[in-house]
């Protein structure tokens, strides 16, 4: 797996999707995802854990933990990765 824009699923990945038990994850009664998220926090070794479907949210969620406050500011190197392909979307969105 190379990144979530570029992987492209096999016929098991198809199959185990197309068979998948769903729900809507926002009101939280998807069962994969609830069970992701606990096996994750488990493993871990956390209280909770939180699926996110793309890097770009995980990489703004990251931000937010640490940058909490409009105004905050986060250093990053002029070819890091948030910097060069994220287009500002954490100063646009935590501020």
């Amino acid at each position: 797996l190379r990144s979530d824009t570029v992987t492209k699923p096999c016929e098991g990945m198809r199959q185990a999707m197309a068979t998948a038990e769903v729900g809507d994850d926002v009101i939280g009664d998807d069962p994969t995802v609830k069970a992701l998220e606990a096996y994750t926090a488990e493993l871990l070794g956390k209280e909770a854990a939180v699926f996110v479907p793309s890097g770009t949210m995980a990489n703004l969620l990251a931000v937010a933990t640490h940058c909490p406050s409009r105004g905050d500011e986060v250093i990053l190197g002029h070819e890091s990765h948030i910097f060069y392909y994220e287009q500002g979307g954490a100063s646009s969105l935590t501020g």
